[in-house]
């Protein structure tokens, strides 16, 4: 039997389709066949109801500098702009991008940023981000120690706390 499956369908949906079930007793109508759908998992593309995921690698001086990135979608790539300083796990949102839910309204794309850090460095390479390591030299973990020791002293203030 075919069933038409409609666009935006979602893993778990029963789709109901009328007078196709068993017979009903005593020579009745037959009942209705529900059936349920089971998407398989994409292999780029993750799903949040209407929304797409999908994760997108980019260099240290792309996250750095900014730049401009090719997104896969269900139709053709779009062009991203990834602001200068985009951490990694930043998430994008590319509007109308997502499912076609045919009635409801189309889902967004959702583009999370994953800054790739090299393994294999040449002896130039290495050179290059040892220079950089210079240039930028403070602690990107100061503040954690700082909020750390004010919150140790905050709670011997309120335990009554001394040694």
């Amino acid at each position: 039997m075919k069933v038409r499956v409609p666009a935006g369908v979602e893993d778990g949906q029963r789709i109901r389709v009328k007078g196709r079930g068993a017979a009903g007793a005593g020579g009745g109508p037959a009942g209705d066949l529900y059936v349920i759908v089971h998407v398989s998992p994409h292999r780029i593309f993750g799903r949040r109801g209407n929304d797409l995921t999908v994760r997108v690698p980019v260099t240290f001086a792309e996250a750095t500098l900014g730049a401009e990135v090719k997104v896969p979608t269900l139709e053709d790539p779009v062009t991203v702009r990834i602001p200068p300083g985009t951490p990694s796990g930043k998430v994008l949102r590319v509007r109308g991008r997502g499912v076609d839910a045919g009635r409801a309204r189309r889902g967004d794309l959702m583009v999370t940023i994953e800054v790739q850090v090299p393994v294999d460095l040449s002896d130039g390479q290495r050179s290059a981000v040892e220079a950089l390591a210079e240039k930028f030299a403070a602690d990107p973990r100061a503040a954690l120690y700082d909020g750390a020791a004010q919150a140790g002293a905050a709670e011997k203030r309120s335990s009554g706390g001394g040694a």
